[in-house]
């Protein structure tokens, strides 16, 4: 058994940071989507695409910025991202006064890229992927003296993203089931930190999309894996490697950990869309998805999911409602 990567005093004192700046978002039910799902499971939607980046991640960026001495806040910090944590570090940055700067790959969404320019931050578009634009953001750490906020291995990160779940299961203490996306992880483990302090023995299952699904295949592994490629719609889901950082956790504290295909994602999209008349990105819409996969296990229960994004570009979203994807 490894050591867990946080404690649960981690996120409640996350949770007393972001308190003045980010209010609790909502948990919903859905008579539709009950219906939709079938097998007598009722599902609650934390709706993360109500922070006012989109996201969830802005409780990342928030709780990782509000973590750092002043002295480092004053020379600036710098994130790698596809678009969601970028935004959250962004809009903190703004928020708080920090100079930012957001590490894109090439080629990476138009429209996340003007959301963080938007923001204020400064925006560095080179690599050809999520893990090499953490290289360069690695590389500005050297040069310039920045701190990296890394989207996946900082304990202010991960407790940032345990919010979320503390504010879930206070609301709903009788959930009895806990569905998540995972990219890098922050959300699974920051919801896993919660449970085991919350509710010991609540089942939490993970959710990978299947073309980038090196966590997913290391969990059923053992071992850390590496891909060579992230081929998926769903960007926020789109990493290649595991991270030592969430790693041990997701092995330890898993119930389950299941792919799904883009097909199935955006099956997902629609399905939220016409039951919750919501607006989700493919990462966003991957925990229902996920849900979809193991409901047979969670026949009859109370399952909570979180609605993670609703930042989808335009193109993609004409593919998804027109059954190109």
């Amino acid at each position: 058994m490894s050591a867990w990567p946080i404690a649960f005093d981690a996120v409640t004192a996350a949770r007393e940071r972001l308190r003045p700046h980010l209010p609790p978002s909502p948990l919903r039910s859905y008579v539709a989507l009950d219906e939709a799902v079938g097998r007598g499971v009722r599902v609650l939607v934390k709706h993360e695409n109500l922070q006012p980046t989109g996201a969830f991640k802005v409780r990342n960026g928030l709780s990782a910025l509000t973590a750092l001495p002043m002295a480092q806040l004053a020379r600036g910090v710098v994130a790698a991202t596809r678009g969601n944590h970028g935004l959250g570090v962004a809009w903190a940055g703004q928020r708080l006064g920090v100079p930012v700067t957001v590490c894109v790959p090439l080629g990476n969404n138009p429209e996340k890229n003007a959301a963080v320019r938007g923001l204020g931050a400064r925006l560095v578009e080179e690599g050809r992927d999520y893990d090499e634009s953490v290289r360069t953001a690695e590389r500005l750490v050297r040069e310039e003296g920045l701190r990296l906020v890394h989207s996946t291995n900082d304990p202010a990160v991960v407790a940032g993203a345990g919010t979320l779940t503390l504010e879930m299961l206070e609301e709903a203490p009788g959930i009895e089931a806990l569905v998540f996306s995972v990219g890098g992880g922050s959300q699974a483990v920051g919801g896993l930190t919660v449970a085991r302090a919350l509710k010991p023995g609540l089942p939490v299952y993970a959710v990978q999309a299947a073309g980038a699904s090196a966590i997913h295949d290391a969990w059923h592994l053992g071992q850390p894996v590496s891909k060579p490629s992230a081929d998926t719609f769903a960007d926020g889901l789109a990493t290649r490697n595991t991270y030592p950082f969430t790693f041990g956790a997701l092995r330890e504290g898993l119930a389950g950990f299941v792919t799904v295909t883009d097909a199935e994602i955006a099956e997902a999209v629609r399905l939220l869309l016409s039951t919750t008349h919501t607006l989700v990105e493919g990462a966003g819409a991957a925990g229902l998805a996920g849900l979809l996969m193991v409901r047979e296990a969670l026949a009859g229960r109370t399952v909570g999911i979180v609605l993670s994004g609703a930042n989808i570009d335009g193109e993609t979203l004409r593919r998804v409602l027109d059954g190109g994807i």
